[in-house]
């Protein structure tokens, strides 16, 4: 038996659940056995993206979760949907940081 951990974090709390698997567990069977997809009905069991240590099983490069067999203390991480593309995330960013600056070097005036 190895111990690992499946991991479900929301933007106020994270769901971290113990585990206790035989060897050969799947990182997907990890997944179902958690409890977390019933817990959470918001996570697809289709779309729901996986990994380990932050490390993507994808199938590209990296086994997929039914692929990868898990290693003893291995951290199975279930992914959120981004809310919004990093590109865009950081255009706002930079938009408001100009502002920032813009309003700093008017009131110095």
């Amino acid at each position: 038996m190895i111990e690992v951990t499946v991991v479900y974090a929301l933007p106020d709390q994270q769901h971290q659940v113990p585990l206790e698997v035989p060897d050969g567990t799947t990182a997907w069977q990890a997944v179902e056995l958690s409890g977390l997809l019933q817990q959470h009905p918001e996570i697809d069991p289709e779309t729901v993206r996986v990994g380990i240590y932050a490390r993507l099983l994808d199938g590209r490069g990296n086994p997929t979760a039914e692929q990868y067999q898990l290693a003893n203390h291995d951290r199975v991480e279930l992914y959120r949907p981004l809310i919004i593309d990093p590109k865009e995330a950081r255009l706002l960013r930079a938009k408001r940081a100009r502002k920032v600056t813009a309003k700093r070097s008017t009131e110095k005036s």
